[in-house]
């Protein structure tokens, strides 16, 4: 059964149309990544989920029951503000019980109640400090507080807007691993808005990928990655390098993309079709090889001499930077392989090769 449901949902703000004819279905218990650039509608699509902004038409419901014309207190939801909102009068207890407060859904006694604040305290890592006000706390203790105040109402859905957005780099990476562990735990559906692409790649089930107010492509994290069906989910979710051209044979043996530089690129029977129009083929940094020497055997055709422009060192990896028929390229050598790429410069001749299996092809790029 869908958790979330959102059908044709569209909203405009004077003559900007913010969200255009969006449409979600979001099982019980996923964790859906919102993933674009800024402006691209992500937040207003969220906030319309909540009950913060009335689309101007669509249907949203969650747990079977339509929802557009309710206010946020009646939809049951848990939202967690990139600024995590906190009221800074009311200590950490105060803080994480004000929706069950305000639902009228303390259990017993004020003993019992206390047990429930500190239970989700005690999820989110916070043990011992129910006393303590907002600004006796750090960023990350800030942002577990939110949490726990949106989980402690037992919410259907829980939306969080860029939550790890202010947090430094460590931490921010230290939080998607808890926050992803304890939405495996309690099994809530979640909606995350972000513009990270590692962030989303790391974190959700799948990931809704989105420009100009418009869903580009759903699909779990390798799906969007590795088959991105656009020119620009390919170019936001990680690096690319991209050919324009056309198909000029395809066969038994395979399909061949002749580029607009002249590089006649195998790509392989599984991305044949018959000869047509313009189009593009896409590959990834870290499928194309880096040889000192040209390989003595190959199984294709896809071997070409190349000068290296620009090697940069990046830790576990070093990005190459070459030419490649008159265009830059980039390659990802991971740092296990150093034979391979330690001995790069700039200048230096190598040759790149590239597996036919790896290219994406597109129409109409």
């Amino acid at each position: 059964m869908s958790a979330l449901r959102v059908a044709a949902v569209s909203k405009a703000f004077g003559s900007v149309r913010a969200v255009v004819d969006c449409s979600l279905d979001v099982p019980d218990g996923e964790f859906l990544a919102l993933l674009g650039p800024s402006g691209c509608g992500k937040t207003t699509l969220l906030r319309m989920l909540g009950g913060f902004i009335r689309p101007d038409r669509g249907a949203i419901w969650i747990g079977g029951r339509d929802v557009a014309g309710l206010p946020p207190f009646r939809r049951n939801i848990g939202f967690t503000f990139q600024s995590y909102a906190l009221f800074p009068h009311l200590t950490v207890r105060e803080n994480v019980a004000f929706g069950l407060r305000m639902r009228g859904r303390f259990r017993g006694t004020p003993e019992a109640a206390l047990v429930q604040v500190r239970r989700y305290l005690e999820l989110v890592r916070l043990p011992g400090c129910e006393d303590r006000y907002p600004h006796q706390l750090s960023g990350g203790q800030q942002q577990r507080v939110a949490l726990a105040r949106a989980l402690a109402i037992e919410p259907d859905v829980l939306l969080l807007d860029e939550p790890l957005g202010s947090l430094d780099k460590n931490l921010r990476e230290a939080m998607q691993v808890e926050l992803r562990a304890l939405q495996r735990t309690l099994g809530v559906t979640t909606v995350f808005v972000t513009h990270d692409q590692e962030e989303a790649l790391a974190m959700a089930d799948r990931i809704a990928v989105m420009s100009m107010g418009r869903i580009e492509q759903t699909g779990t994290p390798a799906e969007v990655y590795e088959a991105p069906r656009s020119r620009f989910v390919s170019d936001f979710i990680g690096v690319s390098n991209f050919f324009e051209g056309r198909v000029v044979s395809a066969d038994g043996a395979g399909a061949c993309f002749r580029t607009s530089i002249g590089l006649v690129l195998d790509i392989g029977l599984e991305k044949g079709r018959a000869p047509g129009g313009i189009g593009g083929v896409m590959v990834r940094p870290e499928k194309i090889e880096v040889h000192l020497e040209p390989p003595a055997v190959t199984r294709h055709r896809n071997v070409f001499p190349s000068l290296v422009k620009d090697v940069v060192y990046q830790g576990n990896f070093t990005r190459v930077i070459a030419t490649l028929g008159g265009v830059e390229v980039t390659a990802v050598v991971p740092n296990v392989a150093r034979a391979g790429a330690g001995g790069l410069r700039p200048g230096q001749a190598v040759s790149l090769s590239i597996d036919p299996g790896s290219f994406c092809l597109f129409d109409g790029a």
